[in-house]
């Protein structure tokens, strides 16, 4: 397996139709059997009646199969600490994952601001 126990992982649910969900899940692995991982972080699901992506506060663990194409993985830096993550828009108008200190990710799935 390429991920390791204790890795930070940001995951993206690929939406099928333009009307799904928006899901992502920011957590740490605690387990890998195969393909499978067992995370425990924070859901975030996308508010469409404010247009903000909204991290859920209460601590979740989540059995993925990351093998699936129906996810998009990114592996965070050791160096970052996920508790402070957060998502906002750049100078660019583009989704960004930031600590606001040295970490920034392009998460944007369609391009500018929808």
């Amino acid at each position: 397996m390429v991920l390791k126990k204790g890795e930070s992982i940001h995951v993206i649910n690929r939406r099928a139709f333009e009307t799904d969900l928006r899901r992502h899940f920011l957590g740490v692995v605690q387990e890998i059997e195969g393909s499978i991982v067992r995370l425990v972080g924070n859901a975030i699901v996308y508010d469409s009646t404010k247009n903000i992506f909204v991290q859920r506060e209460d601590q979740r663990t989540r059995i993925l199969d990351i093998g699936s194409a129906g996810y998009i993985v990114n592996v965070i830096s050791e160096s970052v600490n996920i508790k402070e993550l957060k998502y906002k828009y750049d100078n660019n108008n583009r989704l960004v994952l930031t600590d606001d200190k040295a970490f920034t990710m392009d998460i944007n799935e369609f391009g500018l601001n929808r």
